[in-house]
């Protein structure tokens, strides 16, 4: 579904990803996991070319994302992506902000966008919300929101950008209850993240990255069992500990 061919990126002099060379089969969780700085949200955010990139290839679901004749708002209105901060509409309600692209994008008419976006709010456990304002719920609910409004494109993968870490710990646990059902369901998933218990719990796979290359791409027991590098060793024994 998402392949990742010897991609490197600069930001004018600096290298913030080298040589990355990566793929996630349909149906697959991948969690990306490393120290702040490390490229791991960069990578995520090239998948569906937020970020450019300057040498390799992506390749998703068989489209060359960093073809020039790629048609990229079509691509991308395939590729779910949530947010660390939400980014929903404030102006708009909830189940605004869930039919609003269905319209514009994909030409459904008002009502078949609403009833899907109730339906996917029924499915985050926030259909008595939908005529709320973003600012009236509270970060996890609108987080949930957020997956919501991806999953309203029929996506055919999903892109996970640290979902959580904007989130007070109470709230977390609903975020990721959601993505668990996501990826028992046979979403293709790849997530950026911290949280180790959700790896554990749901990735078929875990990438560790560093200074902008991937030091380790590994079965989910394998790299919690022994990682092979030093380096995941040690990001492993301060973030399993604390």
């Amino acid at each position: 579904m998402i392949q990742i061919k010897n991609v490197s990126k600069w930001y004018g002099n600096f290298q913030v990803l080298t040589d990355c060379s990566t793929g996630v089969a349909k149906g697959e969780v991948v969690v990306v996991c490393g120290p702040s700085g490390s490229g791991k949200s960069t990578l995520i955010k090239c998948v569906n070319a937020l970020e450019p990139i300057q040498q390799g290839d992506i390749i998703v679901n068989g489209i060359k994302v960093n073809d020039p004749a790629t048609d990229l708002p079509k691509l991308r209105s395939k590729v779910g992506m949530v947010f660390q901060h939400f980014e929903l509409f404030p102006h708009m309600t909830i189940v605004e902000n869930l039919t609003i692209a269905q319209m514009k994008v994909l030409n459904r008419g008002k009502d078949e966008a609403r009833d899907k976006g109730m339906k996917l709010l029924e499915r985050v456990g926030l259909k008595a919300h939908a005529q709320k304002f973003p600012g009236q719920l509270s970060g996890g609910q609108q987080q949930r929101v957020a997956i919501a409004r991806a999953l309203s494109m029929d996506p055919i993968c999903m892109l996970f950008d640290e979902p959580t870490s904007a989130l007070d710990p109470e709230m977390i646990n609903e975020v990721l209850d959601v993505m668990v059902e996501l990826a028992r369901e046979g979403m293709t998933m790849m997530v950026v993240t911290h949280e180790m218990g959700f790896a554990r719990k749901v990735a078929n796979r875990v990438i560790f990255m560093d200074h902008g290359t991937i030091v380790e791409d590994a079965q989910k027991d394998e790299f919690f069992g022994t990682p092979r590098s030093e380096r995941a060793q040690q990001f492993l024994s301060k973030i399993l500990h604390h």
